[in-house]
């Protein structure tokens, strides 16, 4: 089996985290970190932190610590933030358009090559640079330019048949802001789902036990 497939998927969720961390870090001088010092900024402990780290070889020298600048170009290795993957977005509207502005052109490791949705009012608008061209022209460009990653940022209604084209025109990896389940009905794709409402009623949860009020009483 191969060493990627032996990694939890917990730990990989914590390296963008340490990505994050360690870029304040550099951002304000500081060369040299313990596991322990790290441990305590971050709120984990320090062998959670060598366990992870020690997934991907280990960094850290002993009686050192870790270098800061060479961890953080370690885990952007890692996690392919050099890597310019071709994207499209699906759903220009308010959603579509906070993505492109606040998480394209960062370091991500995706390159967004291509926006659209079936709105006509929409459709000819320009954003980062780039046109949202009306859904019907998205199969003869992906076949055109090879995409191999798609945001969805519509409705899950208009999920099943555009996931089915979607996959059979190459893409092998979704961020899903839909509701609907891609990696159900396709199991063999990469599938990262960013359900909104799930994390701001789990809020609503955390929240409620704070108060002595329980969520049947507050109705």
């Amino acid at each position: 089996m191969d060493k990627k497939e032996e990694i939890s998927i917990s730990v990989i969720k914590r390296l963008p985290r340490y990505y994050r961390f360690l870029q304040s870090l550099k951002e304000n001088g500081i060369i040299r970190i313990s596991s322990k010092e790290l441990a305590n900024r971050m709120g984990l402990t320090a062998s959670q932190i060598r366990h992870d780290f020690n997934c991907f070889g280990g960094f850290g020298q002993q009686g050192y610590g870790y270098n800061v600048p060479e961890l953080h170009s370690k885990i952007g290795e890692i996690l392919g933030v050099g890597v310019e993957r071709k994207t499209i977005l699906i759903g220009a509207g308010n959603l579509g358009k906070a993505v492109c502005n606040k998480i394209f052109g960062v370091n991500s490791g995706f390159k967004l090559i291509g926006i659209f949705d079936k709105n006509e009012a929409i459709c000819g608008n320009m954003i980062k640079g780039i046109p949202v061209r009306n859904i019907e022209y998205i199969e003869n460009f992906c076949i055109d330019n090879k995409p191999v990653c798609a945001v969805i940022c519509i409705p899950s209604n208009d999920m099943k048949e555009l996931a089915d084209l979607l996959i059979n025109l190459g893409i092998k990896s979704f961020w899903n802001f839909s509701n609907y389940d891609i990696a159900m009905a396709h199991p063999e794709v990469l599938v990262e789902n960013a359900h909104l409402t799930d994390s701001l009623m789990t809020l609503g949860y955390l929240t409620a036990s704070l108060s002595d009020v329980s969520p049947e009483e507050a109705l």
